[in-house]
Protein backbone atom coordinates (compact mmCIF):
# COMPACT_ATOMS: atom_id res chain seq x y z
CA UNK A 1 0.00 0.00 0.00
CA UNK A 2 2.84 2.39 0.87
CA UNK A 3 4.34 1.66 -2.56
CA UNK A 4 1.07 2.52 -4.30
CA UNK A 5 0.78 5.76 -2.35
CA UNK A 6 4.38 6.64 -3.25
CA UNK A 7 3.62 5.96 -6.90
CA UNK A 8 0.59 8.24 -6.85
CA UNK A 9 2.70 10.97 -5.26
CA UNK A 10 5.37 10.51 -7.93
CA UNK A 11 2.79 10.79 -10.69
CA UNK A 12 1.48 14.02 -9.15
CA UNK A 13 5.03 15.43 -8.99
CA UNK A 14 5.66 14.59 -12.65
CA UNK A 15 2.36 16.11 -13.79
CA UNK A 16 2.92 19.21 -11.67
CA UNK A 17 6.41 19.75 -13.08
CA UNK A 18 5.02 19.46 -16.59
CA UNK A 19 2.18 21.87 -15.87
CA UNK A 20 4.60 24.38 -14.41
CA UNK A 21 6.81 24.33 -17.46
CA UNK A 22 9.63 22.31 -15.87
CA UNK A 23 12.03 20.03 -17.66
CA UNK A 24 10.47 17.38 -19.81
CA UNK A 25 10.30 13.95 -18.20
CA UNK A 26 9.79 10.50 -19.68
CA UNK A 27 6.30 9.25 -18.89
CA UNK A 28 5.81 7.76 -15.45
CA UNK A 29 6.31 4.01 -15.56
CA UNK A 30 3.11 2.02 -16.00
CA UNK A 31 4.79 -0.80 -14.10
CA UNK A 32 4.97 1.16 -10.87
CA UNK A 33 1.19 1.14 -10.53
CA UNK A 34 0.76 -2.57 -11.24
CA UNK A 35 3.57 -4.45 -9.51
CA UNK A 36 1.46 -5.55 -6.57
CA UNK A 37 -1.03 -7.48 -8.67
CA UNK A 38 0.65 -7.85 -12.06
CA UNK A 39 1.13 -10.95 -14.18
CA UNK A 40 4.27 -11.02 -16.31
CA UNK A 41 4.38 -12.64 -19.74
CA UNK A 42 7.58 -13.82 -21.43
CA UNK A 43 7.64 -13.13 -25.17
CA UNK A 44 9.70 -15.30 -27.52
CA UNK A 45 9.65 -13.03 -30.58
CA UNK A 46 11.50 -15.52 -32.81
CA UNK A 47 9.01 -18.32 -32.34
CA UNK A 48 5.86 -16.32 -31.70
CA UNK A 49 4.80 -16.00 -35.34
CA UNK A 50 5.76 -17.28 -38.77
CA UNK A 51 7.45 -13.95 -39.51
CA UNK A 52 9.18 -13.75 -36.11
CA UNK A 53 9.04 -9.95 -36.12
CA UNK A 54 7.97 -7.10 -33.85
CA UNK A 55 5.24 -6.17 -36.30
CA UNK A 56 3.82 -9.69 -36.42
CA UNK A 57 3.88 -9.97 -32.64
CA UNK A 58 2.02 -6.66 -32.32
CA UNK A 59 -1.05 -8.32 -33.83
CA UNK A 60 -1.21 -10.48 -30.69
CA UNK A 61 -1.41 -7.57 -28.26
CA UNK A 62 -5.25 -7.57 -28.18
CA UNK A 63 -5.21 -11.29 -27.35
CA UNK A 64 -2.72 -10.71 -24.53
CA UNK A 65 -4.86 -7.83 -23.27
CA UNK A 66 -7.76 -10.26 -23.18
CA UNK A 67 -5.59 -12.78 -21.34
CA UNK A 68 -5.06 -10.18 -18.63
CA UNK A 69 -1.26 -9.97 -18.41
CA UNK A 70 0.38 -6.66 -17.58
CA UNK A 71 4.14 -6.78 -18.15
CA UNK A 72 5.62 -8.07 -21.41
CA UNK A 73 9.16 -9.39 -20.96
CA UNK A 74 10.84 -9.58 -24.36
CA UNK A 75 13.64 -12.11 -24.64
CA UNK A 76 16.84 -10.42 -25.95
CA UNK A 77 16.08 -8.37 -29.03
CA UNK A 78 19.69 -7.62 -30.03
CA UNK A 79 21.66 -8.97 -33.00
CA UNK A 80 23.06 -12.45 -32.32
CA UNK A 81 26.73 -13.24 -32.83
CA UNK A 82 27.68 -15.49 -35.72
CA UNK A 83 31.10 -16.47 -34.40
CA UNK A 84 30.76 -19.72 -32.42
CA UNK A 85 27.02 -19.65 -33.10
CA UNK A 86 25.06 -22.72 -32.06
CA UNK A 87 22.31 -23.89 -34.42
CA UNK A 88 20.99 -21.96 -37.39
CA UNK A 89 19.92 -18.83 -35.50
CA UNK A 90 22.02 -18.94 -32.34
CA UNK A 91 21.27 -18.06 -28.74
CA UNK A 92 19.47 -14.83 -27.93
CA UNK A 93 21.98 -14.49 -25.08
CA UNK A 94 25.04 -14.20 -27.37
CA UNK A 95 24.65 -10.45 -27.96
CA UNK A 96 26.54 -8.86 -30.83
CA UNK A 97 25.53 -5.23 -30.22
CA UNK A 98 23.83 -3.74 -27.15
CA UNK A 99 22.70 -0.66 -29.10
CA UNK A 100 20.89 -2.39 -31.96
CA UNK A 101 17.85 -4.56 -32.64
CA UNK A 102 18.11 -7.92 -34.34
CA UNK A 103 17.33 -7.19 -38.02
CA UNK A 104 15.47 -10.51 -38.16
CA UNK A 105 12.89 -8.91 -35.84
CA UNK A 106 12.66 -5.56 -37.61
CA UNK A 107 14.04 -2.04 -37.36
CA UNK A 108 14.40 0.52 -34.58
CA UNK A 109 11.19 2.11 -35.77
CA UNK A 110 9.41 -1.25 -35.70
CA UNK A 111 10.46 -1.74 -32.10
CA UNK A 112 9.46 1.79 -31.15
CA UNK A 113 6.04 1.23 -32.69
CA UNK A 114 5.65 -1.99 -30.69
CA UNK A 115 6.49 -0.22 -27.43
CA UNK A 116 4.10 2.63 -28.21
CA UNK A 117 1.31 0.22 -29.14
CA UNK A 118 1.86 -1.79 -25.97
CA UNK A 119 1.83 1.32 -23.81
CA UNK A 120 -1.37 2.53 -25.46
CA UNK A 121 -3.02 -0.75 -24.46
CA UNK A 122 -1.83 -0.55 -20.85
CA UNK A 123 1.13 -2.93 -21.05
CA UNK A 124 4.63 -2.35 -19.75
CA UNK A 125 7.65 -3.56 -21.73
CA UNK A 126 10.80 -4.90 -20.11
CA UNK A 127 13.89 -6.06 -21.99
CA UNK A 128 15.99 -9.12 -21.30
CA UNK A 129 19.46 -7.75 -20.57
CA UNK A 130 22.62 -9.87 -20.82
CA UNK A 131 25.27 -8.01 -18.84
CA UNK A 132 27.59 -10.89 -17.86
CA UNK A 133 28.86 -11.73 -21.34
CA UNK A 134 28.68 -10.94 -25.05
CA UNK A 135 28.92 -12.93 -28.24
CA UNK A 136 32.33 -13.48 -29.82
CA UNK A 137 31.90 -10.97 -32.63
CA UNK A 138 30.72 -8.12 -30.44
CA UNK A 139 32.80 -5.03 -31.41
CA UNK A 140 34.32 -4.86 -27.95
CA UNK A 141 36.17 -8.13 -28.61
CA UNK A 142 38.46 -6.36 -31.06
CA UNK A 143 38.32 -2.74 -29.86
CA UNK A 144 38.53 -3.39 -26.12
CA UNK A 145 39.77 -6.90 -25.32
CA UNK A 146 40.72 -5.59 -21.88
CA UNK A 147 37.00 -5.32 -21.15
CA UNK A 148 36.86 -9.14 -21.03
CA UNK A 149 38.12 -11.71 -18.56
CA UNK A 150 41.39 -13.23 -19.79
CA UNK A 151 43.45 -16.24 -18.81
CA UNK A 152 47.16 -16.13 -17.97
CA UNK A 153 48.02 -16.20 -21.67
CA UNK A 154 45.78 -13.26 -22.52
CA UNK A 155 42.98 -15.29 -24.11
CA UNK A 156 39.42 -14.11 -23.55
CA UNK A 157 37.47 -16.74 -21.60
CA UNK A 158 33.92 -17.99 -21.35
CA UNK A 159 32.03 -17.36 -18.06
CA UNK A 160 33.68 -19.32 -15.26
CA UNK A 161 32.06 -22.59 -14.29
CA UNK A 162 29.92 -22.80 -17.44
CA UNK A 163 30.01 -24.56 -20.79
CA UNK A 164 28.73 -21.47 -22.60
CA UNK A 165 31.23 -21.63 -25.44
CA UNK A 166 29.27 -19.18 -27.60
CA UNK A 167 29.83 -16.22 -25.26
CA UNK A 168 32.77 -14.24 -23.82
CA UNK A 169 32.93 -13.21 -20.16
CA UNK A 170 33.00 -9.49 -19.39
CA UNK A 171 35.45 -8.07 -16.84
CA UNK A 172 33.66 -5.85 -14.32
CA UNK A 173 36.95 -4.78 -12.79
CA UNK A 174 37.19 -2.51 -15.82
CA UNK A 175 35.21 0.63 -15.08
CA UNK A 176 35.31 1.89 -18.66
CA UNK A 177 33.34 -1.19 -19.65
CA UNK A 178 30.92 -0.60 -16.78
CA UNK A 179 30.31 2.96 -18.02
CA UNK A 180 29.60 1.74 -21.56
CA UNK A 181 27.23 -0.93 -20.26
CA UNK A 182 25.39 1.73 -18.26
CA UNK A 183 25.14 3.89 -21.39
CA UNK A 184 23.58 0.95 -23.23
CA UNK A 185 21.01 0.39 -20.48
CA UNK A 186 20.18 4.10 -20.53
CA UNK A 187 19.79 4.14 -24.32
CA UNK A 188 16.74 1.84 -24.39
CA UNK A 189 14.99 3.91 -21.73
CA UNK A 190 15.63 7.32 -23.25
CA UNK A 191 15.22 6.33 -26.90
CA UNK A 192 12.40 3.78 -26.69
CA UNK A 193 10.74 4.43 -23.29
CA UNK A 194 11.00 0.81 -22.12
CA UNK A 195 9.83 0.12 -18.56
CA UNK A 196 12.45 -2.13 -17.03
CA UNK A 197 14.87 -5.00 -17.32
CA UNK A 198 14.94 -8.73 -16.69
CA UNK A 199 18.64 -9.18 -16.00
CA UNK A 200 20.12 -12.45 -17.18
CA UNK A 201 22.53 -14.21 -14.79
CA UNK A 202 22.30 -11.18 -12.49
CA UNK A 203 24.47 -12.83 -9.86
CA UNK A 204 27.31 -12.98 -12.38
CA UNK A 205 27.58 -9.19 -12.33
CA UNK A 206 28.76 -7.21 -9.27
CA UNK A 207 25.98 -5.88 -7.07
CA UNK A 208 27.61 -2.44 -7.12
CA UNK A 209 27.06 -2.20 -10.86
CA UNK A 210 23.37 -2.99 -10.57
CA UNK A 211 22.96 -0.49 -7.75
CA UNK A 212 24.66 2.22 -9.79
CA UNK A 213 22.49 1.40 -12.80
CA UNK A 214 19.35 1.53 -10.68
CA UNK A 215 20.29 4.90 -9.20
CA UNK A 216 21.16 6.43 -12.56
CA UNK A 217 18.17 5.13 -14.49
CA UNK A 218 15.68 6.00 -11.74
CA UNK A 219 16.51 9.63 -12.48
CA UNK A 220 14.98 9.11 -15.93
CA UNK A 221 11.88 7.13 -14.91
CA UNK A 222 10.93 4.43 -12.40
CA UNK A 223 11.74 1.00 -13.83
CA UNK A 224 10.96 -2.58 -12.88
CA UNK A 225 14.11 -4.63 -12.25
CA UNK A 226 13.92 -8.44 -12.23
CA UNK A 227 17.00 -10.52 -11.35
CA UNK A 228 17.59 -13.98 -12.72
CA UNK A 229 19.05 -15.08 -9.40
CA UNK A 230 17.90 -16.59 -6.14
CA UNK A 231 21.20 -16.92 -4.28
CA UNK A 232 22.25 -13.30 -3.67
CA UNK A 233 19.39 -11.67 -1.83
CA UNK A 234 21.47 -8.54 -1.27
CA UNK A 235 20.68 -7.74 -4.91
CA UNK A 236 17.16 -6.94 -3.72
CA UNK A 237 18.24 -4.32 -1.21
CA UNK A 238 18.98 -1.44 -3.57
CA UNK A 239 18.79 -2.75 -7.12
CA UNK A 240 16.01 -5.23 -7.90
CA UNK A 241 12.32 -5.44 -6.99
CA UNK A 242 12.09 -9.15 -7.69
CA UNK A 243 14.15 -12.26 -8.28
CA UNK A 244 13.68 -15.74 -9.69
CA UNK A 245 12.34 -18.46 -7.41
CA UNK A 246 14.44 -21.27 -8.89
CA UNK A 247 14.00 -23.53 -5.86
CA UNK A 248 10.23 -23.11 -5.85
CA UNK A 249 10.10 -23.80 -9.60
CA UNK A 250 11.98 -27.05 -9.04
CA UNK A 251 9.64 -27.92 -6.18
CA UNK A 252 6.52 -27.21 -8.25
CA UNK A 253 7.77 -29.34 -11.09
CA UNK A 254 8.82 -31.97 -8.57
CA UNK A 255 5.23 -32.16 -7.35
CA UNK A 256 4.08 -32.72 -10.92
CA UNK A 257 6.68 -35.45 -11.39
CA UNK A 258 5.89 -37.10 -8.05
CA UNK A 259 9.20 -36.41 -6.28
CA UNK A 260 7.82 -33.64 -4.01
CA UNK A 261 4.58 -33.02 -2.13
CA UNK A 262 2.54 -30.22 -0.58
CA UNK A 263 4.75 -30.19 2.52
CA UNK A 264 7.72 -29.27 0.34
CA UNK A 265 5.75 -26.37 -1.13
CA UNK A 266 4.85 -25.17 2.34
CA UNK A 267 8.49 -25.42 3.45
CA UNK A 268 9.56 -23.26 0.51
CA UNK A 269 6.92 -20.65 1.29
CA UNK A 270 7.96 -20.59 4.94
CA UNK A 271 11.58 -20.12 3.88
CA UNK A 272 10.78 -17.27 1.50
CA UNK A 273 8.71 -15.41 4.07
CA UNK A 274 11.80 -14.21 5.90
CA UNK A 275 14.15 -13.78 2.94
CA UNK A 276 12.72 -10.76 1.16
CA UNK A 277 13.35 -7.14 2.12
CA UNK A 278 10.28 -4.96 2.50
CA UNK A 279 8.61 -4.33 -0.86
CA UNK A 280 10.55 -7.09 -2.66
CA UNK A 281 9.10 -10.34 -3.95
CA UNK A 282 9.80 -13.52 -5.94
CA UNK A 283 8.84 -14.40 -9.50
CA UNK A 284 6.92 -17.70 -9.45
CA UNK A 285 6.60 -19.94 -12.47
CA UNK A 286 6.51 -23.52 -13.69
CA UNK A 287 8.00 -22.84 -17.12
CA UNK A 288 9.97 -20.30 -19.12
CA UNK A 289 12.31 -20.43 -22.12
CA UNK A 290 14.95 -22.43 -20.23
CA UNK A 291 12.59 -24.87 -18.55
CA UNK A 292 10.67 -25.50 -21.76
CA UNK A 293 13.79 -26.01 -23.88
CA UNK A 294 15.91 -28.09 -21.51
CA UNK A 295 13.60 -29.78 -19.00
CA UNK A 296 10.32 -30.38 -20.81
CA UNK A 297 6.93 -28.93 -21.67
CA UNK A 298 4.22 -28.30 -19.10
CA UNK A 299 2.43 -31.57 -20.01
CA UNK A 300 5.74 -33.39 -19.54
CA UNK A 301 6.44 -31.83 -16.16
CA UNK A 302 3.03 -31.20 -14.58
CA UNK A 303 0.71 -33.53 -16.46
CA UNK A 304 -2.80 -33.47 -15.03
CA UNK A 305 -1.55 -31.27 -12.19
CA UNK A 306 -1.10 -28.17 -14.36
CA UNK A 307 -4.23 -26.30 -13.28
CA UNK A 308 -3.79 -27.04 -9.56
CA UNK A 309 -0.15 -25.96 -9.63
CA UNK A 310 -0.95 -22.89 -11.73
CA UNK A 311 -3.55 -21.94 -9.12
CA UNK A 312 -0.78 -22.17 -6.54
CA UNK A 313 1.49 -19.88 -8.57
CA UNK A 314 -1.23 -17.23 -8.88
CA UNK A 315 -2.34 -17.27 -5.23
CA UNK A 316 0.91 -17.25 -3.23
CA UNK A 317 2.80 -14.00 -2.48
CA UNK A 318 4.78 -13.14 -5.59
CA UNK A 319 4.48 -12.28 -9.26
CA UNK A 320 3.23 -15.07 -11.57
CA UNK A 321 4.77 -15.71 -14.99
CA UNK A 322 3.23 -17.11 -18.17
CA UNK A 323 5.58 -18.18 -20.98
CA UNK A 324 4.77 -17.89 -24.69
CA UNK A 325 2.37 -20.69 -25.64
CA UNK A 326 1.78 -21.86 -22.07
CA UNK A 327 -1.65 -20.21 -22.16
CA UNK A 328 -2.78 -22.39 -25.07
CA UNK A 329 -1.36 -25.66 -23.79
CA UNK A 330 2.00 -25.73 -25.63
CA UNK A 331 2.84 -29.43 -25.52
CA UNK A 332 6.37 -29.58 -26.83
CA UNK A 333 9.86 -28.21 -26.20
CA UNK A 334 10.64 -25.25 -28.46
CA UNK A 335 14.02 -25.48 -30.14
CA UNK A 336 16.41 -23.03 -28.50
CA UNK A 337 18.78 -22.26 -31.39
CA UNK A 338 16.43 -22.60 -34.35
CA UNK A 339 13.05 -21.43 -35.61
CA UNK A 340 10.14 -23.30 -34.00
CA UNK A 341 6.84 -21.46 -34.46
CA UNK A 342 4.08 -21.65 -31.85
CA UNK A 343 0.64 -22.64 -33.11
CA UNK A 344 -2.08 -20.27 -31.91
CA UNK A 345 -4.90 -21.90 -33.87
CA UNK A 346 -8.17 -21.97 -31.93
CA UNK A 347 -7.02 -19.84 -29.02
CA UNK A 348 -10.44 -18.17 -28.89
CA UNK A 349 -12.05 -21.38 -27.59
CA UNK A 350 -9.01 -22.85 -25.87
CA UNK A 351 -9.85 -24.02 -22.33
CA UNK A 352 -6.29 -23.48 -21.10
CA UNK A 353 -6.37 -19.87 -22.31
CA UNK A 354 -9.62 -19.24 -20.45
CA UNK A 355 -8.20 -20.82 -17.31
CA UNK A 356 -5.10 -18.59 -17.24
CA UNK A 357 -7.29 -15.62 -18.09
CA UNK A 358 -9.36 -16.41 -15.03
CA UNK A 359 -6.27 -16.76 -12.85
CA UNK A 360 -4.91 -13.39 -13.97
CA UNK A 361 -8.26 -11.78 -13.12
CA UNK A 362 -8.31 -13.56 -9.75
CA UNK A 363 -4.92 -12.09 -8.88
CA UNK A 364 -5.81 -8.61 -10.01
CA UNK A 365 -9.25 -8.36 -8.40
CA UNK A 366 -8.40 -9.58 -4.90
CA UNK A 367 -6.01 -7.50 -2.75
CA UNK A 368 -5.57 -10.53 -0.48
CA UNK A 369 -3.56 -12.14 -3.29
CA UNK A 370 -1.28 -9.18 -3.86
CA UNK A 371 2.28 -9.27 -2.61
CA UNK A 372 2.18 -5.86 -0.95
CA UNK A 373 3.03 -5.23 2.67
CA UNK A 374 -0.46 -5.79 4.06
CA UNK A 375 -1.41 -9.16 2.52
CA UNK A 376 -0.83 -12.22 4.71
CA UNK A 377 -0.63 -15.96 4.14
CA UNK A 378 -1.69 -18.43 6.85
CA UNK A 379 -1.79 -22.21 6.52
CA UNK A 380 -4.92 -23.92 7.81
CA UNK A 381 -4.95 -27.23 9.60
CA UNK A 382 -5.16 -30.54 7.80
CA UNK A 383 -3.25 -33.79 8.24
CA UNK A 384 -2.70 -34.71 4.60
CA UNK A 385 0.85 -34.10 3.27
CA UNK A 386 -0.51 -33.96 -0.29
CA UNK A 387 -3.08 -31.23 0.38
CA UNK A 388 -2.28 -27.55 0.81
CA UNK A 389 -4.81 -25.27 2.53
CA UNK A 390 -4.12 -21.60 3.13
CA UNK A 391 -5.90 -18.29 3.56
CA UNK A 392 -4.71 -14.97 2.13
CA UNK A 393 -5.98 -11.82 3.84
CA UNK A 394 -5.65 -8.08 3.29
CA UNK A 395 -8.14 -5.90 5.14
CA UNK A 396 -11.64 -6.96 4.11
CA UNK A 397 -10.31 -9.11 1.26
CA UNK A 398 -9.95 -12.81 2.09
CA UNK A 399 -9.31 -15.83 -0.14
CA UNK A 400 -9.14 -19.49 0.89
CA UNK A 401 -7.20 -21.87 -1.35
CA UNK A 402 -7.41 -25.68 -1.16
CA UNK A 403 -5.17 -27.75 -3.43
CA UNK A 404 -4.91 -31.51 -3.81
CA UNK A 405 -1.36 -31.87 -5.10
CA UNK A 406 -1.62 -35.57 -5.87
CA UNK A 407 -3.07 -37.91 -8.49
CA UNK A 408 -5.49 -39.59 -6.06
CA UNK A 409 -8.74 -38.36 -4.53
CA UNK A 410 -8.82 -37.18 -0.94
CA UNK A 411 -11.42 -36.69 1.80
CA UNK A 412 -10.38 -34.42 4.62
CA UNK A 413 -11.49 -32.30 7.54
CA UNK A 414 -10.07 -28.80 7.46
CA UNK A 415 -9.92 -26.55 10.50
CA UNK A 416 -10.93 -23.05 9.40
CA UNK A 417 -11.15 -21.30 12.74
CA UNK A 418 -10.99 -17.55 12.21
CA UNK A 419 -11.88 -17.77 8.53
CA UNK A 420 -15.60 -18.42 8.89
CA UNK A 421 -17.97 -16.60 6.58
CA UNK A 422 -19.93 -16.65 3.35
CA UNK A 423 -17.79 -17.28 0.31
CA UNK A 424 -18.07 -17.53 -3.46
CA UNK A 425 -16.47 -20.48 -5.20
CA UNK A 426 -14.37 -18.68 -7.80
CA UNK A 427 -14.51 -21.43 -10.42
CA UNK A 428 -18.19 -22.44 -10.07
CA UNK A 429 -19.63 -19.11 -8.84
CA UNK A 430 -21.59 -20.98 -6.16
CA UNK A 431 -22.12 -19.44 -2.71
CA UNK A 432 -21.06 -21.50 0.30
CA UNK A 433 -21.03 -20.93 4.04
CA UNK A 434 -17.85 -21.93 5.83
CA UNK A 435 -17.77 -22.61 9.56
CA UNK A 436 -14.97 -23.52 11.95
CA UNK A 437 -14.45 -26.87 10.21
CA UNK A 438 -15.06 -28.05 6.68
CA UNK A 439 -15.46 -31.58 5.33
CA UNK A 440 -14.43 -31.78 1.72
CA UNK A 441 -13.80 -34.38 -0.94
CA UNK A 442 -11.11 -33.50 -3.46
CA UNK A 443 -10.62 -35.31 -6.73
CA UNK A 444 -7.13 -35.96 -8.08
CA UNK A 445 -5.36 -32.61 -8.67
CA UNK A 446 -8.44 -30.75 -7.47
CA UNK A 447 -8.26 -27.02 -6.76
CA UNK A 448 -10.70 -24.79 -4.89
CA UNK A 449 -10.63 -21.03 -4.45
CA UNK A 450 -13.17 -19.37 -2.16
CA UNK A 451 -13.56 -15.59 -2.05
CA UNK A 452 -15.15 -13.92 0.97
CA UNK A 453 -18.42 -12.35 -0.11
Amino acid sequence: MRKLILTMMLAIVVLTASACGGATTTTTSIVETTLNNATIYEVNIRNYTEEGTFEAFSAHLPRLRELGVDILWLMPIHPISETRRIGSLGSWYAVADYFAVNPEYGTDDDFRELVDAAHAMGFSIILDWVANHTGWDHPWISTHPEWYTQDDEGNITIPSGTNWNDVADLNYLNFEMRAEMLDALTYWVTEFDIDGYRCDYAGGVPRTFWETARTELDQIKPLFWLAEDDSQFTLLENAFEANYAFAMMNTINGVGLGSHDAEDIRAMLDLNEGRYPSGRFPLYYATNHDVNAWEGSIPDLLGDGEFALATLVFTIPGMPLIYSGQEVGLDRELRFFDKDEIDWTGWETNATFRFYQKLAALKKQNPALWHGLSATLDFLGNDDPDVLVYVRTSGASRVIVILNLSDTSRFLEVSLGGAEGTYRDYFTDETITIGETMSIRLEAWDYRVYILS
